[in-house]
């Protein structure tokens, strides 16, 4: 009885096997699909990065003149100076 158990083990085994070969192919296509997507994020953030840490330079720089034009040097806003959080009267 074990001798004819075998065979049909190991036929239900290919057969299980056999049957999940597509889903295996679909798993793998979207893996493909998602490692070019990630190249593609990365390109881009290569390519961008520079050109936004310039940005952040220039805003460093105009929020630097900014805070000498309130007299701020040590971080005191001088009375005359809107403090932060209020509107300029329209």
């Amino acid at each position: 009885m074990v001798v004819h158990a075998l065979p049909r083990r190991l036929t239900n085994a290919a057969v299980r096997t056999l049957t999940s070969l597509p889903r295996i192919a679909t798993a793998l296509t979207e893996l493909r699909d998602a490692a070019k997507h990630l190249e593609r994020l990365a390109t881009f953030a290569a390519e961008e990065l520079p050109e936004i840490v310039y940005q952040l330079e220039g805003i460093r720089e105009q929020l630097t003149a900014i805070e000498n034009r309130l007299g701020g040097r040590d971080g005191e806003v001088s009375p005359a100076a809107p403090r932060t959080g209020s509107r300029p009267p329209s």
